[in-house]
């Protein structure tokens, strides 16, 4: 019953993302074309924000339909580190656009072109519909999907930007200031540039399996040692295999007299419960492999 549940939860909030990313990437299309004809960096570096929700929302879709592919004798793993191998190639190309905004940007401060402010407060204003009814689909299913939160947030932050560049095509209407545009455009370049190095950074520590963020390597070894029966602890790893399943490995040394299964247990629940690491694999010893490796030579 749970699975099936688990089950039917995936595929609503796969419908969901489906919807919300055809209409960003729809739009997405729309707001280039506009930003070229209204002569709009505002509208182009909006554009590129919305690409990383597009970007967001097709790789929580891709995490939902490859990752629950089952491993095999090949992908031992199964397809998850799909999802972080999609995030590390958006956020290399996001850096190039966010970029290449920011050079134009300060072009455009020097050399100011002219904008036609009404075309951009339309298209801007769409953007917002297009942010706000993608939020209400993902609402229903980011407090249960860390994927769908995710994209949740991405468009979210987007909405943001979007009334960025409302905000500034009413300031050109009324001032008939142009370089309002590439102020416009730089700020939503630097709200992006910090949250892609921030993607780079978390995608590339999975790839290299660091441990996840805020997990404290030392306090997790003196826990296991610390449970009755363990006489030590070494080669603990841990590590993410997608965008958020932590995983766990250790070599535990039993005391003289110790069940093996009852200081399994015992270890892998305090894992679990005081850390939040789920995939949890403990081999236990009666005699330390490095001692026993020596022992054979």
């Amino acid at each position: 019953m749970g699975a099936g549940h688990d089950h039917a939860g995936a595929n609503t909030n796969s419908r969901r993302l489906a919807i919300a990313l055809a209409l960003t990437s729809t739009f997405l299309i729309a707001e280039v074309v506009a930003g070229f004809v209204f002569n709009s960096l505002a509208l182009l570096s909006d554009a590129a924000h919305m690409f990383t929700d597009a970007a967001a929302l097709a790789i929580a879709l891709a995490a939902i339909r490859i990752g629950s592919r089952k491993p095999d004798d090949r992908r031992t793993f199964g397809y998850r580190r799909f999802e972080i191998l999609a995030a590390a190639f958006n956020a290399i190309l996001l850096f190039g656009v966010a970029i290449y905004v920011l050079v134009e940007g300060i072009r455009r401060i020097l050399e100011p072109e002219a904008v036609q402010s009404t075309g951009m407060l339309i298209v801007a204003i769409l953007g917002l519909v297009i942010n706000l009814v993608s939020m209400r689909l993902l609402s229903g299913g980011k407090d249960k999907s860390l994927n769908v939160k995710g994209a949740y947030l991405e468009v979210w932050a987007d909405m943001l930007g979007s009334l960025g560049v409302i905000v500034g095509a009413v300031v050109i209407r009324v001032t008939g200031w142009p370089w309002v545009d590439p102020i416009v455009a730089i700020a939503i370049g630097l709200w992006v540039l910090p949250r892609t190095w921030i993607l780079l950074r978390d995608s590339t520590n999975i790839l290299l399996e660091s441990a996840p963020r805020g997990v404290v390597l030392a306090e997790i070894r003196k826990a296991i040692a610390g449970t009755p029966g363990v006489a030590g602890v070494h080669d603990l790893h841990v590590w993410v295999t997608g965008a958020d399943q932590t995983s766990a490995s250790a070599h535990v040394v039993l005391v003289d007299g110790a069940e093996a299964e009852d200081v399994r247990l015992a270890v892998s629940s305090r894992l679990r419960d005081d850390y939040q690491l789920e995939h949890i694999t403990l081999q236990t010893e009666r005699i330390p492999c490095e001692d026993a490796a020596i022992a054979h030579l």
